[in-house]
């Protein structure tokens, strides 16, 4: 867990004026607090430029009911955490714990224990709480009502005005919670300059589909690839506007819920959240057949073995649409296919790890069915990004513009945030380079929880084999011979090596 007295503090570098230290002074700023009210608060330029860490947002509202950050309860002279008095014998819990309970009540109860205290009352505001409620119980859609605690009571009660409670939030003082500090944090946080600076991935334009593969998809490695979509359809029509007269009342995949796309877009201009809602639609194309006529594969990729499957194959296409901060934390993409992914409006920031590096912070399970991750992207640049630069073998990172196209080999590492609000078209692929590895992959034992996008995890290991060798006979045979021929090679001693060891051997030998 992100901690406020560690990871988020940063040493504030003061002047020695007089005037500002006391202006500081009166606020409580000290070298372990977080230095961003001075950004927000200051009409001095002169001063706001004496802060380095993090800016927030220009929208970002105040912290809600005023929850500050633990570390400022060492400098108050009561040293009172209203957080504990407020939760009686329950203090002794420790917030996640305690919002962990809170997540197995309803509505109505969260709305009768908020009374009980000013304690209660912040912890059963926690937005997190209310979201979770509007997902589990509105899954045909909704309208965000500019927070999710004011949707959840505007969908159950459609008479009563939300509008008279939206000014009555109370401010509790002395209310001091890292966990739910953090939450606000990383929901208003502008990504800092430096954790954008870094670009260090092959840029390519115009290549031949040979060089494509024999520098790129045969060795797995990333490369962004520029005009590609020239003559796409989409890159020209796709914008909000666009997209809602289209799509009308169609309504696409936003995590476990459903949304026409104009709600969604009003979502999406309201939230402000860490981890705000995805649009990640497979069947876009059959839901809107235009979409899926107003762009077409870029030539790199237009291999793809699953089509033999036909209906039968798993999701593998995808439209991604999605405000800044939204995006997807480290993952692996599913049955072991590569990616391509392109954006059509906006811009994304990519981080990249290869297969046999696990990103800092990331912990999957040995059989590989679970990862465990920072909550938010946000939280890993925080905690994370960081000790990257020190690595031996450093990420593959890149902002990934309008009219480019990334390629994510299989079995890498990637984490993915929009720099801004972003419409992407994004596809998973079987090739010859890497048939074998996804032949593997649906083989392994724990088939049944590891392969994803079908129905059917069992039997499509043996359908898709069978399938490929009745469409290209002698093909897996073929790519085994190679792969072996490769090892082969690989574990072939060199004549410099076999005269090394012959030294060796001759020199223990006179002894």
């Amino acid at each position: 867990m992100l901690s406020c007295r560690t990871s988020l503090y940063k040493t504030a570098k003061r002047k020695k004026n007089n005037k500002i230290k006391n202006k500081r002074k009166n606020r409580n700023v000290s070298k372990n607090q977080i230095p961003i009210s001075e950004k927000q608060e200051s009409s001095d330029p002169e001063e706001a430029d004496t802060e380095e860490g993090f800016s927030l947002k220009t929208s970002a509202p105040s912290h809600s009911h005023g929850v500050q950050p633990l570390g400022n309860l060492y400098l108050t002279p009561s040293s009172h955490n209203s957080r504990n008095t407020g939760l009686g014998n329950l203090q002794t819990l420790t917030d996640e714990l305690v919002l962990e309970i809170l997540g197995l009540l309803g509505g109505t109860h969260l709305g009768v224990l908020a009374t009980v205290s000013k304690s209660f009352y912040v912890f059963c505001d926690h937005e997190p709480l209310w979201k979770n409620l509007v997902l589990e119980n509105l899954i045909d859609g909704f309208l965000y009502n500019g927070s999710w605690k004011y949707t959840y009571i505007a969908a159950c009660n459609p008479s009563f005005d939300v509008s008279s409670i939206r000014s009555s939030g109370l401010r509790v003082r002395d209310f001091y919670s890292d966990y739910l500090f953090q939450s606000w944090l990383c929901a208003n946080l502008e990504m800092k300059p430096e954790w954008l600076e870094r670009d260090n991935i092959p840029r390519r334009k115009g290549i031949s589909i040979e060089e494509f593969v024999l520098h790129f998809e045969e060795p797995n490695k990333p490369v962004l690839l520029e005009g590609c979509l020239d003559n796409w359809v989409a890159l020209e029509k796709w914008d909000r506007d666009f997209l809602v007269k289209l799509c009308g009342d169609v309504k696409f995949s936003v995590g476990p819920v459903e949304m026409k796309l104009d709600d969604y877009f009003k979502y999406s201009d309201q939230a402000r959240e860490e981890r705000p809602l995805y649009l990640f639609d497979p069947k876009f194309a059959e839901k809107v057949p235009q979409l899926g006529l107003d762009y077409e594969v870029p030539v790199y990729f237009r291999e793809d073995l699953f089509g033999v499957l036909g209906n039968e194959r798993p999701d593998y296409r995808w439209i991604i649409i999605g405000p800044a901060g939204s995006g997807s934390s480290f993952h692996i993409d599913p049955n072991s296919t590569s990616a391509w992914n392109a954006v059509i409006k906006g811009s994304k920031k990519w981080v990249l790890f290869p297969p046999d590096v696990v990103p800092p912070g990331v912990h999957p399970s040995p059989d590989g069915t679970e990862v465990a991750c920072p909550v938010s992207i946000i939280e890993w640049f925080m905690n994370f990004y960081g000790a990257t630069k020190e690595w031996k073998k450093k990420p593959i990172e890149c902002v990934c513009k309008a009219g480019e196209v990334i390629f994510v080999p299989n079995g890498w590492w990637h984490l993915v945030i929009n720099l801004e609000d972003s419409i992407a078209i994004t596809q998973n692929f079987a090739s010859r380079m890497n048939l074998l590895n996804v032949l593997d992959f649906l083989n392994r034992p724990n088939a049944s929880t590891l392969v994803s996008g079908t129905r059917d995890r069992v039997n499509l290991y043996e359908k898709f084999r069978n399938t490929i060798e009745a469409s290209f006979p002698g093909t897996i045979d073929q790519l085994v011979l190679k792969a072996e021929e490769k090892k082969a090679q690989q574990k072939k001693i060199s004549f410099w090596d076999s005269v090394t060891d012959s030294k060796v051997g001759a020199f223990k030998f006179s002894f």
